[in-house]
């Protein structure tokens, strides 16, 4: 049965690979272009069901309080937040409680009551967490994942502390109560298992196997309580 997703996503990130083929080579890609992919592969390829923004969908002249209480009706009618994570999807400058992307994956992990048409109340479950990465402008995922080589394990790196995620991003990650966790011959910490609540993973490997790795993110929320989660911007 196909779950629905909500995407968030900072829309006009244009420090990412461009993926709109020859037709669109000396234009600039943005982040929006991976949603229509996803989007896409959602349709064409899954059972799931996307809950987030549609390109030719004008939210501009809204008022911003319009436009989160949108925002809040997809999310509260959805199971898993997939993030973009992107390069430039943090501004440096502003308040992260000012910015889209925090406030919607707070939102999704809490439990928020509503009335139904019968006006009985119904409370949404903390949804499942996703972060998909996608690559620089180089066709890069360093900014934020690479293979440690600097011991024998040659673990992949996550790097929690970057400035280019936001912090409830961060507290989720390596959040798991109880992990199983080692350390190498170079002194750095190397985790096994699920030690994250926002499961993490690059977009190449991500489209070759969506089910995959949505399952994933349910299989880990389903163990939620294993987790200290972050559900505050």
């Amino acid at each position: 049965m196909g779950k629905k997703i909500f995407v968030s996503y900072k829309y006009a990130d244009n420090d990412v690979e461009n993926i709109i083929g020859m037709k669109g080579k000396y234009l600039l890609c943005t982040v929006r272009d991976y949603v229509n992919k996803l989007e896409e592969l959602l349709e064409d390829k899954t059972d799931h069901i996307y809950k987030g923004e549609s390109d030719g969908e004008d939210l501009s002249q809204l008022s911003e309080e319009t436009i989160w209480e949108k925002l809040k009706n997809r999310i509260y009618d959805s199971t898993l937040t997939i993030v973009m994570l992107s390069k430039g999807m943090r501004v440096q400058y502003k308040e992260e409680k000012d910015q889209w992307i925090p406030r919607e994956i707070s939102y999704s992990l809490k439990a928020v009551s509503r009335t139904d048409s019968n006006g009985n109340p119904v409370t949404s479950k903390t949804n499942a967490l996703m972060a998909v990465i996608i690559p620089d402008r180089n066709g890069s995922y360093q900014y934020f994942t690479s293979k440690r080589n600097c011991c024998s394990a040659s673990c992949t790196f996550y790097n929690s502390n970057s400035s280019v995620i936001f912090t409830i991003m961060r507290k989720n990650m390596f959040n798991q109560k109880s992990p199983d966790r080692e350390v190498c011959d170079n002194e750095h910490n190397i985790y096994h298992g699920d030690c994250n609540y926002m499961l993490c993973v690059k977009w190449e490997d991500f489209i070759r196997d969506i089910d995959a790795y949505v399952d994933k993110a349910y299989e880990i929320q389903d163990n939620q309580d294993q987790y200290n989660i972050a559900k505050e911007v």
